[in-house]
């Protein structure tokens, strides 16, 4: 579940989650690895607008390199619950083997 720190940001997992239109971040830009989530479609229930297509990206923070060569590993999911999931176990692994 998503909490909010003292200083009013979003967390999943006691790391940052920052939206942008339809693109989300999630982890530290200080750590060697981040996730970003692309919103590719959603759908609309009850008025309320669902994500049905999710771009998730596990990408290196290293400045020097280019959008692509940043890239380390990619998937699409149907949900945002899946692609947290994902983001959360991929973000854990790169990250803690420095």
């Amino acid at each position: 579940m998503a909490t909010t720190n003292k200083n009013n940001s979003l967390q999943y997992k006691g790391l940052p989650l920052l939206r942008k239109d339809n693109i989300l971040y999630y982890g530290n830009m200080s750590d060697s690895h981040i996730i970003m989530i692309q919103i590719l479609e959603t759908k609309e229930e009850a008025g309320i607008k669902f994500a049905t297509c999710l771009s998730v990206q596990l990408q290196l923070t290293d400045e020097g390199l280019r959008a692509k060569e940043r890239i380390v590993k990619s998937t699409e999911k149907s949900s945002l619950w899946n692609a947290m999931d994902v983001a959360s176990i991929w973000l854990k692994r790169a990250n803690s083997s420095k």
